[in-house]
């Protein structure tokens, strides 16, 4: 039967005995999302104790020291999400987290019951398999339901089938694939990664904590994932001009873009956005002004990460690239009939140059090309060549800053390409060192 302490006024506690436990409750007031009664509970199988934790949970209660609604973690990340001003593009990526690693954990939890203990555990889980295997043996499907485990994809030729069907064939002749479900093989999940979701989870217990909904914010306290050195792989030299040659015998609209990622240092999203009216050839440079990003399914112009506008001056091999680029375009408008249009899009397959190339496509296509070569590498890296080729040179630090747009006045350079940077620094002691005459030793004698 439960009982009420003597209290004068209200009583706000009451202490049940279920079995040979006795359960405190404490009312903590209405919940400002459902409007449902919250109560804060303990239990303990020893009366005195059961008094202490009611006369404590009281206090609490009474200096609003506890958690001031029963949402979960998942509720709260998409109140935080609502409010959260960044482009559409990163709110995807941070749900698209939020999804795959933190709601099927903590997802379910009152956010006043997770501690900085509980987040730790998940980082340090994490960290060791990106799925939270247990460590025993599985097989990772492909799909979900019923399906074929080992599946055999015939490459057949293009068409319509015969009237007796496909003939038989060679499947290793023909280069049919073959599919199947692999065992499971644990895959850490990176530290950058991890730092993102420790971003994520501090931002949505420090709006939290703003709306009065917990107490403190457990992250804060949270030891968080190490942030890894960057560690840049540009290509060789050697390497960046067979995939200029390579681009350039595949398409030579292709080549020019994959020429002026190179010479320039553009972010893809940099390098798409460019129109006609952003190029200058007669001064010889581009002004870099927005992005152009695929985000929910919708194409997206927008600002520079940076949010400011730079401009890069360029070579004048670059310059005789992009005018034979703009004959190109001109060309291709007179055989449309049609006027060249002064905001159109450097890159692009509509015969208008209306609409840029697909970011994904451009990705997808450089990393098959180098793939065809036997290169490692990728998009960004050439973004890597250009910034590491000019520190080599000897290029000063804001110069190289400003062409890739940097913000900081160089410390994101400086944090990226130290390695490079050092390299110059060690070029330019050698050749103080030669303009030097050593003097003699043993004091001249």
């Amino acid at each position: 039967m439960a009982r009420r302490p003597q209290r004068q006024g209200r009583a706000k506690g009451t202490i049940e005995r279920r079995g040979n436990s006795l359960r405190v409750k404490v009312y903590a007031g209405l919940d400002p999302l459902t409007g449902k009664r919250m109560y804060l509970r303990e239990s303990t199988t020893d009366e005195k104790e059961a008094e202490r934790i009611l006369t404590k949970l009281v206090a609490q209660v009474d200096a609003e020291r506890h958690a001031k609604t029963n949402a979960t973690l998942s509720v709260a990340i998409d109140e935080w999400l609502k409010t959260l001003e960044v482009e559409d593009s990163t709110r995807e990526t941070y749900e698209m987290y939020a999804r795959r690693y933190i709601k099927p954990v903590l997802g379910d939890k009152p956010i006043g019951k997770i501690t900085a203990r509980v987040l730790e555990q998940l980082y340090a889980e994490l960290r060791r398999c990106r799925a939270r295997c247990d460590g025993t043996p599985f097989v990772e499907h492909r799909v979900e339901g019923e399906h074929e485990c080992r599946q055999v994809q015939h490459r057949r030729p293009p068409g319509r089938p015969p009237a007796g069907g496909y003939p038989p064939h060679d499947c290793e002749q023909t280069g049919c694939k073959v599919v199947e479900c692999q065992q499971h093989e644990c895959r850490p999940l990176g530290n950058a990664t991890i730092s993102k979701l420790h971003f994520m989870l501090s931002g949505t217990f420090s709006a939290a904590k703003r709306w009065d909904w917990v107490e403190s914010n457990p992250a804060e306290v949270a030891r968080k994932p190490r942030q890894p050195a960057p560690q840049p792989t540009p290509p060789t030299v050697e390497e960046a001009t067979r995939i200029i040659d390579e681009a350039w015998k595949q398409d030579e609209s292709w080549g020019t873009l994959v020429w002026l990622v190179m010479v320039t240092g553009m972010r893809r999203a940099e390098v798409l956005a460019l129109r006609w009216t952003d190029v200058d050839l007669a001064s010889g440079y581009i002004s870099i002004r927005r992005n152009y990003v695929r985000a929910a399914g919708r194409s997206v112009e927008k600002e520079t990460k940076t949010h400011r506008m730079r401009r890069v001056s360029l070579d004048p091999a670059t310059v005789e690239v992009l005018q034979e680029h703009r004959a190109r375009y001109e060309a291709a408008m007179r055989q449309l009939d049609v006027e060249p249009v002064k905001d159109a899009f450097l890159f692009s397959y509509e015969p208008m140059c209306d609409r840029p190339y697909d970011p994904s496509g451009v990705t997808h296509r450089y990393a098959r090309m180098c793939a065809s070569l036997g290169i490692d590498s990728h998009l960004h890296a050439l973004r890597h060549y250009s910034a590491t080729e000019l520190l080599t040179a000897g290029v000063d630090l804001r110069t190289v800053a400003g062409r890739l747009g940097h913000a900081g006045g160089g410390a994101t350079t400086l944090r990226v390409y130290a390695a490079w940077v050092g390299e110059a620094d060690r070029r330019a002691a050698d050749i103080l060192g030669r303009r030097m005459r050593r003097p003699p030793r043993g004091g001249g004698q």
